[in-house]
């Protein structure tokens, strides 16, 4: 997912310590131990602290049954503790920098999607919470961070996210599979609307967020985002667990959305990553149902017009014999796989692939002349 390798970002661990003296007598206390940053090695924590929240007594039950049967596991072997958000609000002060469950909940207006929370001050990767454990949660549930020390990103990339980065994952489920490969886009089309929604409802300048295919989210010229969808299949679904990290309040390694807020305009207010997740999950429930009933169609004027290519000359290198031949293509949109469907000179139509090695996809892409 996101954002920076440097361990320079990382900052102090978060301190429960009035928690801890309240809770220091039983055996599963809420708490956090400092990163161990090795020479060269990413940070490290032996324990791990889930926080449970539902939008309604329903999700809330859930979350009770979760806990009170120790079901949600990590991959990794932790010290596992898990709490409500409920015994949490009663032992400690919320820190400043902590992601604001109330305040989430309070913007959030979805009928299934994101209603079951789980929050972690810090953790492994957001995504293996969300996929390790599946089969046991409710469709929708989300998992924010406001750390993560191995998120997950293509090509078994791994990144350390600090603080100021909005980090999640949510399950998906679709039956379709011919399907699956669009659902990334759905999720970029719902974060771009998401910051430009929450701008415009806080009276700030416009963000033009926009989406460089497949799955990265630029700001003029700049990544502050990325997105990643996996998939399993099992019982005739597939199940997808989607993960999202958004440069929110951290100008570094690149710049954030309230960096570039406030060069527009120093006296603007600083967006949340509460506002902004509850305004996704808002604006993919709308996009996701209008996906499942009437497939990515009515969804491509948005796309295109929030994407970086269309018209994008891109040249092409193949290997003839000893001989690597160019030929330059002009992007068009997208094919019904959801690779880039691009015109060659020849007036011919291909469709284009990544090749797996590159880091920047329009650097080795493949073309598949089309009939």
């Amino acid at each position: 997912m996101l954002l920076s390798t440097s361990l320079r970002l990382l900052y102090p661990a978060i301190s429960f310590s009035s928690l801890l003296k309240l809770k220091s007598s039983t055996p599963r206390c809420f708490r956090l131990q400092e990163p161990m940053v090795g020479s060269g090695s990413a940070m490290d924590s032996s324990s791990c602290t889930l926080v449970l929240c539902g939008k309604s007594s329903a999700e809330n039950e859930i979350a009770e049954s979760l806990k009170k049967n120790d079901t949600i596991k990590l991959s990794e072997n932790s010290d596992l503790s898990v709490f409500m958000k409920s015994e949490v609000d009663k032992l400690y002060k919320q820190e400043e920098k902590s992601f604001d469950l109330e305040l989430y909940m309070n913007c959030l207006s979805t009928q299934r999607f994101g209603r079951l929370l789980i929050w972690s001050p810090l953790i492994t990767s957001t995504h293996d919470v969300v996929s390790s454990n599946f089969s046991d949660l409710p469709i929708g549930t989300v998992c924010v961070a406001d750390r993560q020390y191995k998120g997950r990103g293509r090509s078994k990339n791994v990144w350390e996210s600090p603080v100021g980065c909005l980090l999640f994952s949510f399950t998906v489920q679709m039956e379709d599979g011919r399907a699956v490969p669009l659902l990334q886009y759905v999720v970029s089309l719902a974060v771009t609307e998401a910051i430009k929604e929450v701008c415009e409802k806080n009276g700030l300048p416009y963000i033009d967020a926009r989406i460089k295919w497949p799955n990265d989210i630029y700001l003029n010229g700049l990544k502050v985002g990325g997105i990643l969808c996996t998939s399993t299949y099992r019982s005739k679904k597939f199940n997808i667990s989607a993960g999202i990290g958004l440069n929110v309040d951290n100008d570094k390694p690149t710049t954030c959305l309230n960096a570039f807020l406030r060069d527009m305009s120093p006296a603007a207010c600083c967006l949340t990553r509460e506002e902004i997740v509850a305004s996704f999950f808002n604006k993919f429930e709308k996009l996701y149902d209008l996906f499942i009933n009437q497939g990515f169609g009515p969804l491509e004027e948005l796309y295109y017009g929030t994407w970086l290519h269309s018209g994008q000359r891109v040249i092409i290198q193949e290997n003839n014999k000893d001989q690597v031949m160019e030929s330059v293509v002009t992007v068009q949109g997208l094919t019904s796989s959801g690779y880039l469907l691009a015109m060659g000179d020849d007036n011919h139509m291909y469709e284009l692939h990544p090749d797996g090695n590159s880091f920047d996809f329009f650097k080795g892409l493949i073309r598949r002349k089309l009939q």
